[in-house]
């Protein structure tokens, strides 16, 4: 375990994308190396790209990276596939989109399928992004899933989240409404060369003086990412925004929301599949209540630590 910690300080990228599938498949030892990596974490500024499909969020993040990349700083970027709900596979198709930074050392990309995990981000992002950041890289840029309105779950893993809008798409205002606006630390309006730009910030405006003092205003910023516009400004709010917020209260928040995450799937890692639908199968037969059958399976997992 030392040595392989050491290798991946060393940024041996090979013992990094080991590690990697370790903790994305939940292994013990990647656990262990987690564990091992956790006091170098804390360094990076870790940004979540959330929005709606057909939103730029791949190119911005490309185009985010050669900056960073420009500035001799290292990025590491975990992108979050949907997984087919009859296939069980994922196309995992943004290392295609980011081939241009295939041979820098200085550039991870790692794609992850969500394995059906709802919220835009795949069950062990939270642990990836914690073991890129313990490896050395100075931003962390996480992309989700891109389903609309529900990608809420990576403010709860992100230092910073921008929410990426783009004009004529529908009804705009219609993405900043069921959490997206609350887990916003700027709005980012992709596209901006097309009609619609300043209409759509007005709202975007709007909708955080309906918010109160509970929202303070977010800076938007506009992109044309398929042309680099806009990039150097973006990543310079993202770091301002760390720099607001990277309170230790929001720390501690951070932490508890990220403490919820990982207690709820470490139990249900307990819990065979199987076991679930069966019991879903008395319940919905009446022949059982969720509530003695949760109980059950609280007592079985506390009575298996004691033994443990």
């Amino acid at each position: 375990m030392q040595e392989w910690t050491e290798r991946i300080l060393a940024g041996d990228a090979r013992a990094l994308a080991r590690a990697a599938t370790l903790v994305e498949n939940r292994d013990p030892e990647g656990l262990a190396l987690l564990r091992e990596l956790f006091p170098r974490t804390g360094k990076a500024i870790i940004s979540g790209i959330t929005g709606a499909p057909g939103a730029g969020k791949s190119t911005l993040a490309d185009q985010l990276a050669a900056a960073i990349r420009a500035e001799g700083a290292t990025v590491a970027i975990i992108a979050v596939d949907p997984t087919s709900p009859f296939s069980g596979g994922a196309i995992l198709g943004d290392r295609v989109r980011m081939q241009r930074h295939h041979a820098d050392a200085g550039v991870f990309i790692r794609s992850m399928a969500s394995r059906g995990r709802l919220g835009g981000v795949a069950p062990a992002t939270t642990d990836l992004a914690m073991l890129l950041d313990a490896a050395g890289f100075d931003h962390v840029l996480i992309e989700t899933v891109g389903v609309g309105q529900d990608e809420v779950e990576v403010a709860r893993l992100a230092d910073v989240t921008a929410v990426v809008l783009v004009p004529g798409m529908g009804d705009d205002v219609q993405a900043l409404k069921a959490g997206i606006l609350e887990i916003a630390d700027l709005f980012v309006i992709n596209k901006a060369d097309r009609p619609g730009v300043d209409s759509l910030e007005r709202e975007i405006e709007a909708m955080q003086a309906l918010g109160g003092e509970a929202n303070a205003v977010r800076p938007v910023v506009r992109t044309v990412a398929s042309r680099g516009e806009g990039i150097a400004e973006l990543l310079a709010v993202l770091r301002q925004c760390h720099r607001q917020r990277h309170s230790n209260r929001r720390k501690t928040d951070l932490w508890v929301h990220r403490l919820q995450e990982m207690l709820r799937e470490r139990l249900l890692e307990h819990l065979p599949a199987e076991e679930i639908r069966q019991a879903a199968e008395e319940i919905a037969d009446h022949r059982s209540d969720p509530y003695s059958t949760v109980e059950t399976w609280l007592s079985r997992l506390t009575f298996a630590k004691q033994e443990n």
